[in-house]
């Protein structure tokens, strides 16, 4: 029998390690859509540990800027928002690390502008150059198993899959395809995009994702910090069953918790 104190050990040292980073939070918070405001407040509750940022968004006001209302230690993580090529993508990663957001970067790439979906061959290409050049590359990519492993050629951090289409809360609508990248890929796995609730946070934990990023479920819920800490619960709920080893589903009849040996009629 497993003891309390062996269950809180296991959990101190299972650290979410990017690239030569440790981190002890598996929630990645995104920063768009919600009042600069409230990021400090999302963060505490959320107890995030890495948040991403676009690069616009680090000066989009004279008196406002979003890096004031981000606490110390924690890694920004800028993304490439907007970049439709890797060549953008590239550029967009070198200004963010000249202007102070060091060396992590999220590799968005996205020439459609209708479903955001991410373009996987440039995001190979970005990748490659941009690990070669130091970075700490997180390309977010639609699940797909060929371009995982050219990604992990390629010196990516992790792999960062959707879930659903950006925006939607929908979920893991890519349920099966993320769960093969977790199996075959050693790189950390993030789900990204979709997730829309806590439930949905804890069963992407659950099939063994390294973490989870979520940013418009919070942004779009009507108490954020309260969404935060929901968050936060579910994910350390969903990786803690995925340690323990899910139990066993039957795919027809039923199991009794104890031997039937009759019936009080009998």
């Amino acid at each position: 029998m497993t003891d309390i104190k062996s269950i809180e050990e296991t959990l101190k040292d299972d650290k979410l390690v990017i690239g030569e980073h440790e981190f002890t939070s598996r929630f990645i918070l995104g920063s768009g859509k919600y009042s600069m405001k409230l990021i400090e407040s999302a963060i505490k509750y959320a107890d995030a540990q890495i948040i991403t940022l676009a690069l616009r968004r680090t000066n989009t006001k004279d008196n406002e800027n979003i890096l004031d209302y981000i606490p110390e230690g924690i890694t920004l993580l800028p993304n490439t928002s907007g970049a439709r090529n890797a060549e953008e993508a590239v550029r967009i990663a070198r200004l963010a690390r000249e202007v102070g957001c060091g060396d992590f970067v999220k590799i968005e790439i996205m020439r459609d502008s209708k479903y955001l979906l991410p373009d996987n061959e440039e995001t190979v290409k970005a990748t490659e150059i941009l690990a070669k050049e130091g970075f700490v590359v997180m390309p977010y990519m639609y699940p797909d198993l060929n371009i995982a492993r050219d990604l992990v050629d390629a010196g990516a951090a992790c792999v960062m899959p959707l879930a659903s289409p950006i925006g939607s809360n929908k979920g893991l609508a890519t349920k099966d395809f993320i769960q093969i990248l977790i199996d075959e890929i050693e790189l950390p796995i993030i789900v990204d995009a979709g997730i829309g609730s806590p439930s949905q946070a804890c069963e992407a934990m659950e099939m063994g994702a390294a973490a989870v990023m979520a940013n418009t479920a919070l942004a779009t819920a009507g108490n954020l910090p309260v969404m935060a800490d929901a968050f936060k619960r579910a994910i350390i709920a969903g990786r803690e069953a995925y340690l323990s080893g899910l139990g066993r589903v039957l795919t027809r009849g039923a199991s009794p918790s104890d031997t039937l040996t009759g019936f009080l009629r009998d």
